[in-house]
């Protein structure tokens, strides 16, 4: 996975109404009736399907910690998919998104502006508009680096230009070498 998939995956799981199965054998009966059979879930965990078998059977209790993370990370990829869909259309219609990053950022400018990169710590509110672009991207599958470029686009916008009250020359924010990123709706 990859650094803003996760974190706009981490403010969705914060909507979530109750918490996601803990232990191996709930997480794998879970998975085994959301994929329809152990075949699909032993696949797509990378293990064989007796394996999964005797995990919904409780009797396995302690996945090695390679697959304990697979698991439990397939599982709140899936759980409670309404309320993760109603949290992200909230986002992309009235809430917006928060972003808050400690990174490397400059700017592409006209001559005689000061475009140094320097190391910025920026917590914005982004508009439901730039929410819905990040929540788009990321279903249709966009890689970091797409994603990594909407929210240089974002701040760009909304922190840099300030909804067009200044910069208005600015052409290209770089957003990189990020420290810590984190998204809350």
């Amino acid at each position: 996975m990859s650094m803003f998939a996760d974190g706009l995956d981490a403010a969705v799981q914060k909507a979530f109404t109750r918490p996601a199965p803990k232990n191996a054998g709930p997480q794998m009966r879970y998975l085994v009736k959301q994929l329809g059979g152990t075949k699909a879930a032993a696949q797509l965990l990378s293990v064989s399907q007796r394996t999964v078998e005797r995990y919904v059977k409780n009797q396995i209790k302690q996945p090695r910690p390679h697959l304990a993370a697979r698991l439990e990370g397939e599982v709140k990829k899936r759980w409670q998919p309404q309320i993760r869909a109603k949290a992200r259309q909230r986002a992309a219609s009235s809430g917006g998104i928060i972003i808050d990053t400690r990174a490397r950022m400059g700017y592409t400018a006209p001559i005689g502006s000061t475009d140094q990169d320097r190391v910025r710590h920026l917590t914005v509110a982004l508009p439901p508009v730039h929410a819905g672009r990040l929540f788009e991207a990321q279903e249709a599958g966009a890689s970091d680096e797409e994603l990594q470029k909407i929210a240089a686009d974002a701040l760009k916008e909304v922190y840099f230009q300030d909804g067009g009250r200044r910069a208005g020359s600015l052409e290209e924010v770089r957003f990189t070498d990020i420290e810590h990123l984190e998204f809350d709706l």
